[in-house]
């Protein structure tokens, strides 16, 4: 006499929000980097990543919120907190470089850029956020003073860099090696956030050096 089969059970889904965010982030900056932020829709990005609009949802709740967290800029900059020994100028510089030059990159800041000029609104409300999110990194690293008068010039030098390196490629610095466009970054990065107070105005608080009549600096 035939018996009715019990039918294989199903394999349990398992759930990993750390996972899921991960494939969503990934997801995501490919997608903002291959159509840009305005062409890239939530619902794409989670067909991607293998899970619902839903959960997209769920984790960062719009896609302004998304494009934020994929930034890799944004994460860089806690990692240039950490002391490695190296100068501040060079930290920026070779992480900037390694997350550009690599040619499988998809760096959501060069789509940034991009969509710039579809919807100048939205680019320059993410721009903004971007900044706020790093400001108090570059805060505690370099001091309010330059937050205000340094990191602002700090932020137009890489965009304009990301411009003509990465999304137009053109010009000398698209022209430039590896090597010599990190080295001669570096030097400007340096010379834009060094201390230097006009002749006759007083260091800024927190700044305890003072130039000696022949120009060097004493404690």
């Amino acid at each position: 006499m035939p018996t009715a089969q019990t039918p294989p059970a199903r394999p349990r889904r398992v759930r990993d929000p750390e996972l899921h965010r991960r494939a969503i982030l990934d997801a995501a900056a490919r997608a903002f980097a291959e159509r840009g932020y305005n062409r890239a829709t939530l619902r794409d990005i989670a067909q991607r990543a293998g899970v619902t609009h839903g959960l997209v949802l769920r984790h960062f709740g719009s896609k302004e919120n998304l494009f934020l967290a994929a930034v890799p800029g944004t994460r860089s900059v806690e990692e240039l907190a950490e002391d490695s020994g190296e100068p501040l100028a060079a930290r920026i510089a070779q992480e900037f470089v390694r997350r550009l030059e690599n040619p499988e990159s998809t760096d959501t800041f060069v789509a940034l850029m991009r969509s710039a000029t579809d919807d100048e609104h939205a680019a320059a409300k993410l721009y903004i956020a971007m900044q706020h999110r790093t400001d108090e990194t570059y805060r505690r690293l370099l001091g309010a003073h330059a937050l205000e008068h340094r990191v602002p010039f700090l932020a137009a030098l890489l965009v304009g860099v990301t411009f003509s390196r990465y999304v137009i490629r053109a010009g000398a610095l698209a022209e430039m090696s590896a090597e010599r466009f990190t080295e001669d970054l570096t030097a400007s990065i340096d010379a834009l956030l060094r201390e230097r107070p006009p002749a006759g105005r007083p260091a800024p608080l927190g700044d305890h050096r003072r130039e000696s009549g022949d120009g060097r600096t004493a404690d």
